[in-house]
């Protein structure tokens, strides 16, 4: 779904335009300073001009669209630049946020001094309107623009993108992870280049370019730069030709052969390699593989035009993937997440939900408790409970912030730092955690407008809390999981259980929460198929049940698996049942029974036949760790 930015209908403003005979003027983002600057012009005489004033012929795309089309004007955006950039390799993608792009011209009776670009924002498309009116001095753009001077795509992209964060200026020194998702809908990922080449590990090396290439042949789009530690150097030129402090695109990814003619097809040896462009347009890199580098000699002549190998100072070139590493330190991959269920590659199930963190003096009912630091309100913060229901499976988180950048506030432009942390928990858990329970993952903390992590995860039930750095800071979120199944994420709300008249009357309303542990067993009994020996528990108390996954082949199952029960009678003791699974009937291996009336507990029990005090042991023990509270909201 798209919905129009502001309010503003494309199709309903031109057809106004047209109807009055004038050229669309965009009273939302005027062509004046307050457009240009959050509050002072630091330019001077800026004359707002249409294409046709600026050129004879002006087109959205001149021989088609292309990463070498954009050039960076006199903002500090080399960030967005480079991402448009790495958007011009991708059709389907560019399609997308320039909707329509034939009609979108100049010369023809439905030209109205109006365009529109789409951009993904805050989980939906958002179509953003503009005016053909851009800011020159001296009769040249002044920001982004193409090489050849009657195109203007990257101009009005970025025209849209300005209005979208508020001003031109609220695109100075931005995050290119922010302008890849706007761009595609997918989630940034932020990879630290530094520890890899610190390791010096050969398959770490290997193991990314295999992520890298994946993402980029799926359509994913890619960035990089070099960090700065000191603001002095911020895009400075090193000695390798490389700019510090300065977004680049990657282009290409790909393994290139070594060797020329039949030595080619025979030998297997390929290096791994990638393309990078500068926005600059200029200042490329001078080591291996550089335009006129030695290197070259080694391929064929067939493998480099289909590498596209130019000789020329035009920003682009290709380095070999270790020098990569070892030269960038931050690397940006935008996954494309694929969620259809008509697809020859992997598909994954999404599930998006908007929050907000909102602070209340009323500690049940604050929802900003700030990051795990601040052990008093961590768990006042919203949670979402999720399941994974494969034995292992791969889970993607992304939280993103509501963009605050657009805001007129000086003091309020900048981003909260946030992140989140995943915590396992009880198979039944259907209220709030209000204890500390076992941390299986989570982000690192940052102030971007994003942050994302990827998991492998076990069986079982989880609770992702979104939360700001700091306690007390209010804002509003979005968080989206991915999982190869669905995942029934929902969050949780109540506390405790919900109090009702008959419960009240019959006095049968919850005295006690307990939470039981089953860690592990040993010495479980040996079957004449040691093949089918599959052993699980069920946990039981009050009626209610609650069963592991069952284990391959093991006589000392690790289960691993919590319950939790809001308990009314208190004198019937918790059973913990296991079982082996077979094909046609699971075969029982023995019970404990647990009282709590002696507190918590933690200790290894024998198995036996039945509940009975005076039963017959059965071979195996199990270990479990209980903890109650008579205050519901204790565990």
């Amino acid at each position: 779904m798209v919905v129009p930015y502001d309010g503003q209908t494309f199709a309903s403003l031109r057809m106004n335009a047209l109807q009055n005979g004038r050229l669309f003027k965009d009273p939302r983002f005027p062509a004046s300073d307050k457009s240009l600057f959050y509050q002072n012009n630091r330019i001077g005489d800026v004359i707002w001009k249409r294409p046709q004033e600026l050129c004879d012929n002006p087109r959205l795309f001149v021989d088609g669209i292309s990463a070498h089309d954009l050039n960076q004007g006199q903002l500090g955006n080399c960030w967005f630049v480079a991402a448009c950039s790495s958007l011009a390799s991708q059709e389907v993608l560019w399609r997308k946020v320039i909707p329509d792009h034939k009609n979108q011209v100049w010369h023809n009776t439905s030209y109205a001094g109006i365009f529109h670009f789409r951009f993904w924002r805050f989980g939906k498309w958002v179509d953003v309107v503009v005016d053909d009116r851009l800011p020159t001095v001296n009769g040249k753009l002044i920001y982004c623009h193409s090489n050849d001077p009657s195109e203007f795509w990257s101009a009005l992209v970025e025209k849209a993108y300005a209005k979208l964060c508020g001003c031109y200026e609220a695109l100075d020194g931005g995050n290119t992870a922010d302008a890849l998702t706007d761009f595609t809908g997918g989630v940034s990922q932020l990879i630290n280049l530094t520890e890899i080449a610190t390791k010096n590990d050969g398959e770490n090396s290997k193991e990314l370019f295999e992520r890298v290439l994946k993402v980029h042949n799926r359509g994913g789009l890619i960035s990089c730069s070099i960090k700065v530690t000191n603001t002095n150097n911020m895009e400075d030129k090193l000695p390798s030709g490389l700019v510090m402090g300065h977004a680049y695109a990657v282009t290409d990814v790909r393994k290139v052969k070594l060797g020329r003619g039949l030595m080619a097809t025979l030998k297997s040896e390929k290096v791994n390699m990638i393309r990078i462009r500068n926005p600059w347009g200029q200042s490329e890199w001078t080591g291996a593989w550089s335009d006129s580098s030695d290197e070259w000699k080694q391929v064929s002549k067939s493998e480099r035009e289909a590498m596209c190998v130019v000789v020329q100072n035009d920003g682009e070139f290709w380095m070999n993937f270790d020098d990569f590493i070892t030269n960038f330190t931050d690397l940006i991959m935008c996954r494309l997440i694929n969620t259809s269920h008509v697809s020859l590659h992997k598909t994954w199930d999404e599930v998006l939900v908007r929050g907000s963190w909102r602070k209340d003096k009323n500690a049940m009912r604050n929802r900003a408790g700030g990051c795990a630091n601040n052990k008093e309100s961590f768990l006042q913060n919203p949670q979402y409970m999720f399941k994974v229901k494969k034995s292992v499976d791969e889970v993607l988180i992304s939280l993103q912030q509501k963009d605050r950048v657009a805001t007129e506030k000086e003091e309020q432009r900048q981003n909260l730092a946030i992140g989140f942390d995943i915590y396992r928990v009880e198979l039944n858990r259907k209220f709030r955690m209000h204890a500390p329970q076992q941390k299986v993952g989570g982000s690192t903390y940052m102030n971007s407008r994003s942050v994302f992590q990827r998991t492998d995860l076990k069986y079982g039930r989880y609770v992702v809390i979104p939360t700001t750095y700091d306690a007390n800071l209010e804002g509003e979120f979005l968080l989206r999981i991915f999982t190869d199944v669905p995942c029934h994420c929902k969050e949780l709300t109540a506390d405790v259980p919900r109090r009702t008249c008959c419960s009240c009357l019959c006095g049968s309303y919850p005295s006690l929460v307990t939470q039981v542990h089953v860690l592990k067993a040993e010495g479980l009994a040996v079957e004449a198929s040691e093949t089918n020996y599959n052993p699980y528990v069920i946990i039981s108390c009050e009626g209610v049940k609650v069963r592991s996954i069952f284990h391959q082949r093991t006589r000392s199952p690790v289960f691993d698996t919590k319950a939790v029960f809001y308990r009314k009678k208190l004198n019937q003791p918790i059973s913990i049942e296991v079982y082996s699974h077979n094909m046609m009937r699971d075969t029982f291996l023995g019970l404990v029974t647990v009282s709590t009336e002696s507190g918590d507990i933690e200790e290894t029990l024998q198995l036996k036949e039945n509940a009975n005090s005076g039963a017959n042991t059965l071979p195996g023990t199990i270990t479990i760790a209980v903890v109650s509270s008579a205050m519901l909201n204790g565990i």
